[in-house]
């Protein structure tokens, strides 16, 4: 069994409209969401063997904000990728382990979800998950998986969602 965490950068500041989309960081709002879904993924108890995350300012600082206490591997090819290019770096970069955390962007991260995730495996959580994987939020899929060469199939279950809205209601959409 493998497990695949993933994890959308917080929300982002627009402030600065002349910046480029990789520089950008966060808001306050953003960045009080990273940590409150920080706290949450750690009191959750799952051991991360790996993260990997996009080297993008807005991931890199929503890792400093969720203070995981996991030193990520940053690889470009996770910027703005595309489901293959999720599964090309874990098969890539995962080796033994069992638990690999990615901290990256939309629309790759819930492309994700739907190719990992077969109509049978559908829960609560994936369904919530695909009406909108919104900022900050976490997901843990579980593989029945021996090895991460066979990442690509849809035989995952999501056995577990969580947004920082769910967890702190300011933190919920803005009207």
């Amino acid at each position: 069994m493998k497990y695949l965490g993933l994890l959308r950068h917080a929300k982002s500041d627009w402030g600065d409209r002349d910046q480029r989309d990789f520089d950008r960081g966060l808001n306050d709002r953003g960045r009080n969401g990273a940590r409150v879904i920080g706290r949450h993924i750690r009191r959750e108890g799952r051991e991360w063997d790996m993260l990997l995350a996009s080297p993008a300012v807005r991931v890199k600082t929503t890792l400093e904000e969720a203070a995981l206490g996991i030193e990520p591997v940053y690889d470009r090819r996770l910027y703005l990728a595309g489901p293959e290019n999720h599964f090309e770096l874990v098969k890539e970069l995962a080796g033994d382990a069992r638990s690999v955390l990615i901290a990256a962007h939309n629309p790759g991260l819930q492309d994700v979800v739907l190719a990992l995730v077969s109509s049978e495996h559908e829960t609560a959580d994936f369904r919530e998950a695909m009406v909108k994987f919104p900022t900050a939020a976490y997901a843990v899929l579980e593989l029945p998986i021996d090895d991460w060469s066979e990442l690509g199939a849809p035989v995952a279950t999501m056995v577990h969602f969580m947004r920082p809205r769910d967890l702190d209601p300011n933190l919920g959409p803005e009207e």
